[in-house]
């Protein structure tokens, strides 16, 4: 197969015809008009333009592929690159449109209304949505891990494994609140295992705290997203009450929130986390300090002491909590 038909094969196109190119008019015989030859030519030409790709054929006159020059096989590589690059251009133009007809909603004061901001589109609610979150508001413990598990309200329901409610101590003064389950999460039913997890227990040691003793670690989202991707506005939103509901049960003096997503899930704004970090924040009246999420330090060893740096913050505004108690 010559370059000319790869060409052709990588544009789709089977067999195309072309113009048979017109003799040097300096050629040409005296009983030949010469005027009328280009005057053909130029309309042969035009309707190869106007013609579908791959189907070009004019007035009878044709010519296969192969007789095409070396000049017409640069021609038709300038051409497949001019393609190939809007097939892969467009794509990222078709995302982006959208986006910039996006326009963020003001973060609201009352706490019902917590919800992501990373994303302003968001679903109508649902009708029986205020007299679930009343529901959920008024349960106790046992009730509201019962309620979880056996959660249907978005389309997680239908993905999950298993449902990850939280661990550790419910009467705890520290709270980690993180995104959402993993798979690893998904599978065993408890959040930050793995790799993640022993580097979160090494935080907490330092710190004198342990996973099953003196804190609760628990996630924006009970169920893990497919392919742990973000959550979506609506998965928050029908999350949210079951984290509240936890928060108020526990009653905890400082929040530690872990990694971009849940920081600004949480506080509902779009600030990056790097900016909301080193600054004391409040849930419902109770100190919330931001860090980065242990996946992202795992890959960012750089960025530890700054983990370490929240911490200590954190720690500061738990002893602060404690002595005016």
């Amino acid at each position: 197969m010559n370059r000319r038909s790869q060409f052709l094969e990588v544009l789709g196109i089977p067999t195309e015809w072309v113009p048979r190119r017109m003799p040097d008019p300096a050629g040409v015989p005296e009983a030949v008009d010469v005027a009328a030859a280009e005057a053909q030519w130029e309309a042969m030409a035009q309707a190869t333009v106007d013609a579908p790709v791959g189907a070009v054929k004019v007035a009878g006159v044709v010519e296969t592929a192969e007789a095409f020059d070396a000049d017409s096989l640069a021609d038709a590589a300038e051409a497949a690159d001019a393609v190939a690059m809007v097939e892969a251009f467009a794509p990222v133009e078709q995302e982006a449109r959208p986006a910039s007809r996006e326009v963020s909603q003001p973060p609201s004061d009352s706490p019902s209304d917590f919800q992501s901001d990373t994303s302003p589109l968001r679903k109508a609610p649902h009708p029986d949505q205020d007299a679930r979150h009343a529901a959920i508001a008024a349960m106790d413990w046992p009730a509201l891990e019962s309620s979880v598990a056996g959660c249907t309200a978005c389309g997680l329901c239908t993905t999950r494994t298993q449902t990850v409610f939280g661990v550790g101590d419910a009467q705890a003064e520290w709270m980690l609140v993180g995104e959402a389950p993993g798979e690893n999460e998904d599978l065993q039913g408890e959040p930050f295992v793995g790799q993640a997890g022993k580097l979160l227990d090494n935080m907490l040691g330092a710190l004198g705290l342990a996973r099953g003793r003196n804190v609760f670690i628990a996630n924006v989202l009970k169920c893990r997203p497919p392919g742990n991707r973000n959550p979506e506005p609506d998965e928050v939103a029908q999350c949210e009450p079951y984290l509240r509901r936890q928060i108020a049960l526990i009653k905890p003096k400082v929040i530690v929130v872990l990694g971009r997503f849940a920081a600004q899930s949480l506080l509902r704004s779009t600030t990056p986390i790097g900016k909301l970090r080193g600054t004391v924040h409040a849930y419902e009246g109770i100190p919330v300090v931001v860090t980065y999420h242990p996946a992202y330090l795992l890959r960012t060893l750089t960025d530890k002491a700054r983990a370490w740096e929240d911490l200590c913050l954190a720690r500061e505004v738990h002893d602060r909590a404690g002595a005016q108690a």
